[in-house]
Parts: structure tokens; sequence; C-alpha cells
């Protein structure tokens, strides 16, 4: 392989005409001869380049509206051919190919155009042919041919003029670069016409990401670890605009993420709502007529929990509210927005990070989660399942009263959210007590009220919040002693899967106890 290759002829064909002029400029005022087609060559034309046709290269001209004029050997061998093998110079001097040094190509916009809900037939005319064959051929052919497919990397090309060439660590990292990208192509083109056929375990399947952030290490020091996205633009993290602190670790996102797809599940419109979560698990869930009273009741169902953890809202956050967020260290706080108020007060705190998102995720929205095994992936739709009041099955002599419904439907989305075995307990809209992560349902069942009554010990209350509150669990109580355990934490109602082959017993223990009990048919295991 050659280190230097020249730079004297380059292909452009993009969709993205980001800073197409003016790198085409600095192309053209290097001595560079500008190859194009179509909408890219009259853009050059416009900014007052002179450009040569592809149709005049190939000797055919564009042909099926667009569908072919790139797909041909005056193209394909200008960039195949090995310019230090004899016999490819001897074809290309006899077939009349020119070399290409440099093809610059960023494909038809399908994403774009199944994200705007375009109909099949329009989706498939913006599946790019020749432009994914073009990279390709020049990825392959990086010993002596540059590719670029981002907007970004035109830098990279201009800073090599100079020089009178790229070297070869540059073009294979370009050419890395092209692959990637036309296998994303490929996996939009593959995921969305499963989908349109309705194929829910299609025989082959594929994920890919866009690198948004390079970490310092992973879940631990010895862990190396980066951040992608996938171009869904569903809110969160991953859109976010960070206003101050440090750049997030992984383990920052990760929770953060956690925190928000929580809050997201209590709309703005029903009010306003805060979710304090600590390594991946809610400690404190709230509604509140403010947001600085929802923050401040997520606060208090598990103070210790709360301090460095992620504050999640589903508002705009107000200058009170920030005042009562800084009051601890938490590590990010995250929400649809922030008022001038409230970026004053958050910029005093230094090392606290600020996202605002412009929006919530929609917990209906339909989606996929991959998660790795050895030797493989489990793929599994998004958990979207919801519970209204009316798909509640009256299991107990006592049905729940209003005030208790409306707690049990907010114990149940917020179980959701929390690892398995989950149990969750909460009075007037707020949890006062999360069990997480168990591995027997008493346990968290336990956890969970001890904690209740070491937050009454703490704050002098005379008795824990779990008196009079209403207990979720994420699913069905495999036996009694959980149920027992929560009514004695002073549980006066109960929501649960069922489904149970005791059932009966738990349903006899609940009525000794004089509990209500609903059953929603529904489970929501979250390993």
């Amino acid at each position: 392989m050659t280190d230097t290759a020249p730079l004297k002829t380059a292909l452009l064909s993009v969709s993205d005409k980001t800073g197409l002029t003016e790198f085409a400029a600095a192309l053209a005022g290097a001595g560079v001869r500008l190859l194009s087609t179509g909408g890219t060559a009259k853009a050059l034309r416009d900014a007052g380049l002179e450009v040569t046709d592809v149709a005049e290269v190939t000797g055919f001209p564009e042909m099926m509206d667009g569908r072919v004029k790139t797909l041909h050997p005056a193209v394909h061998g200008g960039l195949l051919a090995l310019r230090d093998n004899p016999e490819h110079v001897a074809a290309m001097k006899a077939h009349g190919i020119g070399a290409i040094d440099l093809l610059v190509v960023n494909l038809y916009p399908f994403e774009a155009t199944v994200a705007a809900g375009a109909d099949y037939d329009t989706c498939i005319e913006n599946i790019d042919i020749g432009g994914p064959a073009m990279i390709r051929a020049a990825a392959k052919n990086h010993a002596h041919v540059a590719v670029v497919t981002d907007p970004e990397d035109y830098a990279t090309i201009l800073a090599a003029l100079p020089g009178g060439g790229t070297d070869l660590a540059t073009r294979k990292r370009l050419a890395q670069i092209a692959y990637a990208r036309t296998a994303a192509y490929d996996t939009a083109v593959s995921t969305w016409m499963a989908g349109a056929l309705g194929e829910t375990a299609p025989r082959r399947a594929a994920v890919a990401g866009r690198l948004a952030q390079t970490m310092r290490y992973g879940e631990n020091p010895h862990q190396q670890a980066a951040f992608y996205t996938d171009g869904s633009g569903r809110p969160g993290v991953a859109t976010a605009v960070q206003h101050q602190g440090k750049a997030l670790s992984y383990n920052n996102i990760n929770d953060t993420d956690a925190a928000f797809e929580l809050v997201a599940e209590f709309a703005p419109q029903d009010g306003p709502a805060c979710v304090i979560v600590k390594h991946a698990n809610p400690c404190g869930v709230a509604r509140g007529a403010t947001l600085a009273e929802a923050y401040g009741r997520a606060f208090d169902c598990d103070r210790t929990s709360a301090f460095g953890g992620i504050i999640a809202l589903n508002g705009v956050v107000d200058g009170p509210t920030a005042e009562a967020i800084t009051g601890i260290f938490s590590e990010v706080v995250i929400a649809p927005g922030a008022d001038d108020d409230a970026m004053r007060v958050f910029a005093g705190k230094k090392n606290l990070r600020l996202l605002t998102t412009a929006g919530l995720p929609d917990p209906a929205a339909p989606g996929t989660t991959w998660r790795q095994v050895s030797g493989g992936y489990l793929v599994q739709d998004k958990d979207t399942g919801r519970i209204a009041a009316e798909d509640l099955k009256v299991v107990t002599k006592r049905a729940p009263t209003d005030a208790e419904l409306a707690d049990l439907l907010f114990a149940w989305r917020v179980a959701k959210h929390v690892k398995s075995n989950a149990i969750v307990y909460v009075k007037d809209g707020a949890t006062v007590g999360v069990g997480a992560g168990q591995m027997s349902r008493v346990d968290s069942t336990r956890i969970a009220a001890r904690k209740a009554r070491d937050m009454a010990e703490a704050m002098g209350l005379p008795a824990p919040l779990t008196e009079g509150s209403v207990v979720a669990s994420d699913a069905f109580f495999p036996f009694a002693d959980g149920l027992v355990t929560a009514a004695e934490a002073g549980a006066t109602a109960v929501i649960q899967p069922g489904g149970s082959m005791r059932d009966d017993e738990v349903i006899a223990a609940a009525d000794a106890a004089g509990l209500a009990m609903v059953f929603t048919g529904m489970r929501h295991f979250r390993h």
C-alpha cells in the first residue's frame, strides 16, 4: 500500500449539502477536478464552480428518474482500480477510465423519510443504491482512494490538501466510517421493511448507532465505554441539551434515562411530578401542586438515597424548585425546560449537570430493547403496558376507596420502573417506601417498610408514612407472607397482577387483614 495518495479528481454527490460549496471551492482552489451529479452539480455551478457531469464521464445520461447514473465502469473502475497494479492501469488506459481519488457521498435521506411518516412507496424511492455501491467501492480501495460520508470530515480532507494528498492512516479511518455508515443505512432499511411487513422476528436483525460521546470509563474505571445515539429522536438524555457541569458518565446516562422514562408516565396536564433515581431505581416519586412540592415529597421518601441522585421533572423548572433541589448534592437534573431563575440558581452548583429536552418521551410509543447475552441478543418490545381503573378486578370483600384507587394506579406506574422483585408503597400521590431487586418478594416488602420506618424516625414523625398507604407488587405474591408484611406496615390496599397458584390464600389473607385488593392481569418484571 502507498502512504500518500494524491487528490486530483473528486466525485461529489450528496443529499445533505451542509458546507458543500465551501468544501468544493477549497478543493477547486487546490487544483482538484470536480465531478458531480444532479442537484449537487447544480449547487456547485450556482456557487460559480466548474463541474464535470458524471454523464460526460460515463457517456450515458441520468435515467429512470435518477435511479441509474453512477452504476457504470467509468465510475466504479475509477474508484476500484489499483494504481500500483500494471494490469489495472492498462485497463484504465484501454477503456478511457480516469482515476477518482476522492469520493464524497452522503445518502438519500431514507431515515428522515421514514421518520416523517411517508408511505411505503415513498420510502422505497428513498433507498439509495448507487451511493452505497460507490461508498463501498471507495472504502475497499482505501489504499488509493479517500471516501467521505459525513460533512464533519470535510475538514480532514482540507487539512491534507497542503501536503498534496491524504495519508494511509486517514484513508483507513475514513473507510471504517464509510462502512459503518452503509451498515447503519442498511439496518434502517431492513428494520423499517420488517415492520412494514409485520415481521416481529425477522431472520436477521441489526442495530446501529452514532457516536455521541466517549467516556472516561464505563460502570467501573477498568471498563472502556462510549455512548451512541440511535437517531430515533425520542426525547431524553440522547437528545438533551446540557447547560452546565462536566460530561455525563456511563452510570449518569443510565440513571438519567431511568428517571426520565419514569417521570414521563405522569403527563404534565395531570400536574407536576418528580422522580429521584439512584442506581437505576427510583428512591422517591411524587406529585405536587408545584414542581417544588413534588420534589419535596419525593425527597421525603428516602432522603439518604436521594443524596447524589438523578432528578427528573415533568415540567419547566422554576426558581423555587431549583432552590429546593440545590439544598443537597445531586448529579443530574433533567426536565423539559428550565426558566431563567432556575438557570441562575443551578449555575451556582458547578458540579450539577442540567439537561433540558423540550419534551417528554411517550410511554406508549412502541420500541425495541436489546440485551446482549453470551453468544447472542435478547430482543423484545418495550414495556408500554398501562392499566386504567376499568381494567382492574376487585378480588377482596372490600373494594378500594376512590383515594386508594388513585394511589394504587400511581403505585402501579412506579412499580413498572423498579427492578424486580418490586414493591412500592404510596400515600397521597407520593412513594413512601420502595423495595427493589431482591431475590424474595417478601424481602422487598420488608426492606421498603423498614426504610419507611427509618425515614419516619429521621424526620421525627410519630409513625411511618406506610401507615394508611397502598402497595403495588410488580408480579403476583407467590405466598401470603409478603401481603401480610405489607399489612403489618400499615398498607390498606394492594394492587398486583394475580395469577399465583395460591391466589385464594393471598386473597383470604387480605380479607382477614381488612385490605382491599385488585388484580391487573398484567405484570411488570424489570430485570
